[in-house]
């Protein structure tokens, strides 16, 4: 009886601890279903916001660029003021530049740090990378002395004009490469991966994949540590142009306005140098012959024999296209089809659908499908695409047709890095 008992009283408590369980399984579900609907919508509004603003600047661009073309004698001005613009980098090497340490710096600095102040020797090692990345890490607000900045540019347009339009890497030391996608001016996630993957060389080689700048607050630190490590590590630091190493988007999304603020008494002059840097940017990489990073995409015309031919110098602005100073039939025709070579592959999105169509959401570059990337991937003999241009929720994205034939690498995270 005894025994009974307690089997009839096992059972109910059984049957309320199952029920229990299944109404806190419902529960739960139904939370996370409204955290994921919730993230989702946050995600899309976020994404609308970003992209309406470059919507904007296009149509901006398109505005002023038809008003100048129809403007007469405007033609040769233009032509000639570019020609002048991006010689002055080079010639300006003996510009004379002011101190900007104030006494509201001062104050933040110790005695010892205050007697000696941070100085750069030339041509840089690795033990001055080390030094300056040291004091960027240790001191949030510290402004390197305009003169060293401009000596940085400098040098790092020479080396960059050397280059050709798309980076060869390989992996045959390294047996990996690591791919970086935007940063934005976030120095500290800049640190964080030098800190966990190390600091570039020939061994650990790294592509940083286009917008250095913009948006966050430590872009010009950005900038500049990227371009000392290409000059310390040849052969190390790949980096490639992209849609915001332009003085147009820096004008509406804040660099400009940082560099304003950090350098006020040298901002013209520094902003004319890295107007030069962005001119000889390679507009991307290949790795091994078999792997294509840039920054947005490709289009059903990207021709990468004419990219590599192209000369990438002319180019201070997408949203600026070069006007043809020849008269001779075709020539305007020539530059518009160089342009559009550029410009799609720093400003182009994938769709998940077939074909090639102009990308509406941004008002600038091409959505191109799976259709477009293969016919790609099997004319130029390659195996994927890598490229950055867009947030994504996890970090990255494997697109069309659920093959690793298109990655799209917005954050750096262990791992995921390396093609």
């Amino acid at each position: 009886m005894w025994g009974s008992c307690e089997r009839s009283l096992v059972i109910p408590l059984s049957f309320a601890a199952i029920k229990a369980t299944l109404l806190i399984q419902k529960w739960y579900r139904r939370y996370m279903a409204r955290l994921e609907v919730r993230r989702r919508y946050t995600w899309t509004i976020f994404q609308s916001i970003e992209y309406a603003g470059e919507q904007d600047q296009v149509k901006l661009y398109n505005f002023f660029n038809a008003l100048l073309t129809h403007i007469p004698n405007t033609t040769n001005r233009t032509s000639e003021s570019s020609t002048a613009s991006r010689n002055s980098s080079i010639e300006d090497l003996d510009m004379k530049f002011e101190d900007e340490s104030d006494d509201c710096e001062d104050e933040l600095l110790d005695s010892s740090e205050r007697d000696h102040k941070f100085k750069l020797e030339f041509p840089l090692d690795e033990e001055q990378l080390k030094k300056l990345i040291e004091i960027y890490r240790r001191r949030r607000h510290y402004r390197l002395h305009p003169r060293y900045v401009a000596e940085i540019l400098k040098e790092s347009i020479i080396k960059l004009k050397r280059l050709p339009n798309l980076n060869l890497a390989s992996t045959a030391i390294s047996k990996q490469i690591t791919v970086c996608g935007d940063l934005h001016g976030k120095l500290d996630d800049l640190l964080v991966i030098f800190h966990k993957n190390g600091l570039p060389s020939p061994e650990n080689p790294y592509v940083f994949n286009g917008d250095f700048v913009d948006r966050g607050k430590r872009g010009i630190e950005v900038l500049l540590v990227l371009l000392s490590c290409m000059l310390v590590y040849p052969g190390g630091v790949f980096l490639n142009r992209g849609n915001h190493e332009d003085n147009i988007m820096n004008s509406r999304y804040g660099f400009i306005r940082e560099m304003q603020s950090k350098y006020r008494r040298n901002s013209e002059k520094l902003l004319k140098l890295i107007e030069g840097v962005y001119r000889w940017l390679p507009l991307g990489t290949i790795v091994n012959n078999k792997v294509l990073i840039v920054h947005g995409g490709i289009s059903d015309t990207t021709d990468l024999d004419l990219i590599r031919s192209l000369d990438r110098g002319k180019y201070s602005s997408l949203l600026r296209p070069p006007i043809s100073d020849s008269s001779a039939p075709g020539a305007e025709l020539i530059d518009k089809v160089e342009w559009k070579q550029v410009f799609d592959i720093l400003w182009s999105d994938p769709q998940i659908g077939n074909g090639c169509i102009p990308n509406a959401l941004r008002g600038a570059g091409t959505y191109f499908g799976p259709d477009v990337t293969k016919n790609f991937l099997e004319k130029n003999r390659m195996l994927y695409i890598v490229r950055s241009h867009e947030c994504k929720s996890e970090g990255y994205e494997v697109i069309h047709d659920n093959s690793v034939s298109l990655v799209t690498l917005k954050c750096w995270h262990p791992g995921h890095g390396t093609p």
